[in-house]
C-alpha cells in the first residue's frame, strides 16, 4: 500500500562524466551513470544487471544507447533502448527511435524518431542498428 513506485528510477549513481568531458568511442557501463559532458559513441549497460542513465540537460549522446532505467533532459543524436523506464525531462531532445517498456515524458520534450513499445514477451536488450526496426 505504501511501496515506492517500482517504475521510478534508483538514485545512485557510480559514475560520472563531467559538464567539460569530452568521450569519443563506445561505453559500457554497471550501476548508475550520470552524463554531464559529451560521449561520441553507443552507451550500454553490462549485460549482467540493469544499469541507470541520467543524462543532464547540459549533457549530449551521439550514438546508441540500450539501458534498463534512463532518464533524459538533454540531448541524444541515436536510437534509445529502454527495458523498464524511460523519462524524458522538459529539455530532452531525442533524434532517433526511441524503444521503450514505460515511458513519462514532460511538457517540452521533444522526439524526432517513432515511440516503439516493448512488449513483455519482446527482446529489450542487444544492440540497436540504425536504420534496422528491431
Amino acid at each position: 500500500m505504501f511501496s515506492r513506485n517500482k517504475n521510478k528510477h534508483q538514485s545512485r549513481i557510480d559514475t560520472l562524466i563531467s559538464t567539460d568531458t569530452r568521450l569519443e568511442g563506445n561505453i559500457t557501463f554497471s550501476g548508475g551513470l550520470r552524463v554531464d559532458g559529451q560521449i561520441k559513441g553507443d552507451v550500454n549497460e553490462s549485460s549482467n544487471t540493469p544499469g541507470m542513465l541520467v543524462l543532464s540537460e547540459q549533457g549530449r549522446i551521439e550514438g546508441a544507447v540500450t539501458v534498463a532505467r534512463v532518464v533524459l533532459n538533454g540531448e541524444v543524436q541515436g536510437p534509445v533502448r529502454s527495458s523498464q523506464y524511460l523519462e524524458l525531462l522538459a529539455k530532452s531532445r531525442i533524434k532517433g527511435d526511441v524503444y521503450y517498456k514505460s515511458l513519462e515524458i514532460h511538457t517540452g520534450a521533444i522526439v524526432e524518431g517513432n515511440l516503439v513499445h516493448l512488449g513483455d514477451g519482446e527482446q529489450a536488450s542487444g544492440p540497436i542498428i540504425p536504420g534496422n526496426n528491431n
